[in-house]
């Protein structure tokens, strides 16, 4: 995956997306992360608003930068997370056609104290992500 294989726009679903730039075929890595790994103090003293860019995983604290902290929730996601030693990306479970909007499954991630409203459109929306 190249950065020009995505880009972040407008999104319909939330402010600003990830936006595929070709085709990517179910199981290719389509967005590396660039995390930065925080202590509990750096956590505890984001502003709220960037605590929304965060994830807990192996007793850790990761901050999303761009691009991957741009992909917007749908309950009927295109790409999963991969988190571990050698993996931080989000990976396609289906075929996603140039144009489409990158989406994960929030509910599926450990994102401290996520509790929102879902606007993702899709026909299986829980209206809330928990």
């Amino acid at each position: 995956m190249k950065i020009k294989d995505i880009e972040i726009k407008n999104s319909k679903i939330h402010g600003k997306g990830v936006f595929a730039n070709r085709n990517f075929k179910k199981g290719e890595i389509v967005v590396k992360y660039n995390l930065k790994l925080l202590t509990k103090k750096e956590f505890k003293e984001l502003p709220e608003k960037e605590k929304h860019y965060t994830d807990f995983h192996d007793g850790k604290y990761w901050l999303f930068q761009e691009p991957e902290r741009y992909v917007n929730h749908s309950c009927d996601a295109n790409t999963k997370q991969v988190l571990n030693k050698e993996l931080k990306c989000d990976i396609a479970t289906r075929s996603i056609k140039k144009g489409e909007e990158i989406t994960a499954d929030y509910s599926r991630e450990n994102i401290p104290g996520l509790n929102m409203e879902c606007n993702c459109g899709s026909k299986n929306c829980t209206g809330i992500i928990n």
